[in-house]
């Protein structure tokens, strides 16, 4: 097995909640980090998912996640990466628009994003934990 990152924004607390439960699905490889908490290198892992709600017009959170990504973007080429997050409305433009960079960039993703409206329920939380499942064995 490889050792795999798992760095989310979360602003109330649903992306997080996605965030662990993905975790559980990938299983002991599994290293969780909120972005701000996130002090390690991307280079130290072959796969990593990301997760961040959608903001304003569709977009990923502007302050903290967005100049994050951005920051490490270039690192990306040749990476197994798997997007997520949670949403209030819309139809998943933040998303596809994300997976789009992250094609840009040369990394290779495990499918489209996996995207939960609101806090994910039972049914959502079995959803992150097969995703997490499927990017392990990606």
């Amino acid at each position: 097995m490889s050792k795999i990152a798992v760095i989310y924004w979360s602003g109330t607390g649903n992306t997080a909640e996605m965030a662990n439960e993905i975790a559980a699905g990938i299983g002991a490889d599994a290293e969780v980090f909120s972005v701000d908490a996130f002090s390690g290198n991307v280079d130290d892992y072959e796969k990593i998912a990301f997760g961040c709600a959608a903001m304003g017009d569709e977009v990923l959170e502007e302050a903290e996640f967005d100049p994050f990504f951005t920051s490490i973007e270039g690192k990306l080429k040749g990476k197994k990466l798997a997007l997520f997050g949670s949403y209030g409305w819309g139809d998943g433009k933040w998303m596809r628009d994300w997976e789009e960079r992250c094609t840009k960039a040369g990394a290779s993703l495990l499918d489209d994003g996996l995207i939960i409206c609101g806090f994910p329920d039972a049914d959502g939380k079995e959803k992150c934990k097969d995703y997490g499942t499927r990017f392990a064995a990606y």
